[in-house]
């Protein structure tokens, strides 16, 4: 039994304390939110009695083995290093980081530590981008263009709930991270070019609203990603794959043909949930000593690529 600290109760960690509680290997045992009560409700909703305000306190606890960091971004990369060097098991949501140096940091303490570092990468663990990974395992489909739209409407500093946030979420560092990861797990290949341009500066959010990337693995595959915080209509991301053999639209966890024909994805694993079998990931990497599929690692090469969009972006 894994016995984890959930820390943070926003929109996602809720969404990690349901999915933990499908989990038999996992055991949550305590709930850590700067606001007590929401960190009572979310605990008292579950049963679970052990609520904190610091994370402090769960670092000091040699009984818990493993947290799980909901955080706000800007504090990510601090709070996954501290994990590791109390020695506890980390799962960190996406973003790893909001600088590349900040994200370096997190894989050389899960080096030093020797401990499972995770993060949030839930699109890797999607039934619908499973479903197409394992079309590409067998040879039966080749990515030669992905187009990706990531659609919100945030013209005020709220979170996915719509509630004031205290920071600033980012186009480039958090929504497009989803997409550069993905692109070039898909693909197995590294992205060896990339250019971005991004449209006007909100002059409260002091974040660009609107932003277009471009992408160009080893290989040769294209993927071309529009964001906006500006879009009036449904949200989320929606992943077209065009490639050799068809056509592939993902929606989180559905997908159709080019057509718009369904294709069932509900046996591709154990669940539909992406953020509980990325869970499950975790603690069955903590279990059985192996490197999670969504490793601190394996996903730093996405932010090198943020990192290089980002310097564009700012003229250097």
């Amino acid at each position: 039994m894994v016995k984890v600290a959930m820390v943070g109760v926003g929109a996602f960690g809720n969404k990690h304390l349901d999915g933990l509680a499908s989990i038999p290997e996992a055991q949550v045992v305590a709930v850590v939110d700067p606001v007590e009560a929401a960190a009572r409700k979310a605990a008292g909703a579950r049963g679970i009695e052990r609520v904190e305000t610091s994370l402090d306190a769960v670092l000091a606890d040699d009984s818990i083995d493993a947290v799980i960091l909901a955080t706000p971004t800007p504090v990510h990369a601090e709070q996954a290093v501290a994990c590791l060097e109390a020695g506890k098991h980390v799962e960190v949501e996406i973003p790893l980081c909001d600088n590349l140096a900040d994200g370096r940091a997190v894989v050389e303490a899960q080096r030093r530590s020797g401990k499972v570092a995770a993060c949030g990468h839930t699109r890797r663990f999607n039934p619908s981008h499973q479903w197409v990974r394992n079309r590409i395992g067998a040879g039966d489909f080749s990515i030669q263009h992905m187009d990706v739209q990531t659609f919100f409407f945030r013209r005020a500093n709220t979170n996915a709930l719509g509630e004031p946030r205290s920071w600033t979420d980012h186009l480039l560092w958090h929504h497009a991270a989803h997409t550069v990861d993905l692109f070039q797990y898909q693909t197995g290949s590294p992205v060896v070019a990339a250019q971005a341009m991004q449209g006007p500066v909100h002059p409260e959010l002091g974040i660009a609203m609107d932003m277009s990337i471009q992408l160009l693995t080893e290989a040769g595959q294209l993927c071309t990603l529009a964001l906006s915080f500006n879009n009036d209509g449904p949200f989320g991301t929606f992943f077209r794959y065009i490639g050799d053999t068809g056509t592939y639209v993902a929606r989180y966890d559905d997908l159709v043909d080019g057509n718009d024909e369904p294709i069932d994805v509900s046996r591709v694993d154990v669940s539909m949930n992406g953020i509980e079998l990325q869970d499950r990931d975790f603690i069955a990497a903590i279990v059985e000593g192996r490197e999670p599929v969504a490793g601190v690692a394996s996903v730093l090469p996405c932010y090198e690529v943020l990192h290089r969009l980002e310097q564009q972006l700012l003229g250097g």
